[in-house]
């Protein structure tokens, strides 16, 4: 079995989730090659061909690819995909933009989100917002999968480099253009790869005081920021803060979840965090049944405390 991993990059730099789904590319059996598709993206494809597990490492270049749109992107994976048993991508925004497009092409199903390989035909993936997990079996003779990063471990970078293979890369749809980007700039870690994440929710009743408490507590901590649904509904904080089954599924070393009552929505984006600290004024709150420990109280009261003895 072989099993062709779709790289998560932005030409400059290998993303983290790359390393998280070779695990689980890993976990098919066989040999694992790496598609590195972009632009001036020769850096990205010597670091993905450092990742441990890894066969050989597949460079396409092209103008077309540079901003790894999805109609190009996905074209030039289901031109390759005759000599791979399984396709596979992080379940990252450029995974799920481009993923469902090659099933579609190759008129096979997609296995979305996968958490655990139970057998090479054979997965596990979180349904009804993380309250069930359904095992799903596939009779097609060729997978196209997208894995949840968090679920996985990351494969270890070192020891002897994969060979990079440079492919001609052929002509390729071009029905949508870029035509520009607008990126938050921000001094704070990555939310989807903090080691600590301190979260907020609509109890801080206005933009002023969530930035107000959360930010020097989160620089104590070297934390990044994020938010419930109802936080950023309320406009305390933008979208890209999210946490939740519509926003950013994370997994922490350390979680805390300040005046966030745990609603479903939420719990499916951070459940799995190593460590989880809830404070709520409210003891019947349901994110206390998924905290390891556990404040009642008031987070206008306890914070200022609490980064006073950080």
């Amino acid at each position: 079995m072989t099993t062709l991993l779709i790289a998560d990059h932005d030409n400059a730099a290998l993303g983290a989730a790359t390393a998280h789904a070779l695990s689980a590319a890993l976990a098919l059996g066989g040999e694992v090659h790496v598609l590195v598709a972009g632009a001036d993206c020769a850096a990205v494809a010597a670091a993905a061909a450092g990742l441990a597990g890894v066969a050989k490492v597949v460079h396409a270049e092209a103008d077309a690819l540079a901003r790894q749109l999805a109609e190009p992107l996905a074209a030039l994976i289901a031109s390759l995909a005759g000599d791979y048993d399984a396709l596979v991508a992080p379940a990252t925004a450029a995974g799920k933009n481009v993923m469902p497009r090659v099933a579609a092409l190759l008129d096979v199903m997609q296995i979305s989100d996968i958490i655990r390989v139970v057998a090479p035909d054979t997965f596990e993936r979180p349904i009804y917002a993380g309250n069930a997990v359904e095992t799903v079996r596939t009779a097609d003779a060729r997978r196209v999968i997208t894995v949840r990063a968090t679920a996985f471990p990351a494969a270890a970078a070192g020891g002897d480099p994969a060979p990079v293979e440079a492919m001609a890369v052929p002509e390729l749809p071009a029905p949508s253009t870029f035509v520009g980007a607008e990126l938050t700039r921000s001094g704070r870690p990555d939310l989807s790869a903090a080691r600590v994440i301190v979260a907020g929710g609509r109890a801080f009743q206005s933009a002023d005081q969530f930035h107000g408490l959360l930010e020097p507590l989160a620089d104590k901590l070297g934390a990044a920021i994020g938010a419930s649904r109802a936080a950023v509904d309320a406009g305390f904080a933008p979208n890209d803060l999210q946490v939740g089954q519509t926003g950013k599924v994370v997994a922490p070393e350390l979680y805390i979840a300040c005046g966030i009552s745990g609603a479903v929505q939420h719990l499916a984006g951070m459940k799995d965090a190593h460590v989880i600290v809830a404070i709520n004024k409210d003891p019947e709150a349901p994110i206390f049944a998924v905290a390891d420990y556990g404040l009642v109280g008031d987070v206008f009261q306890i914070l200022p405390e609490l980064e006073k003895a950080l």
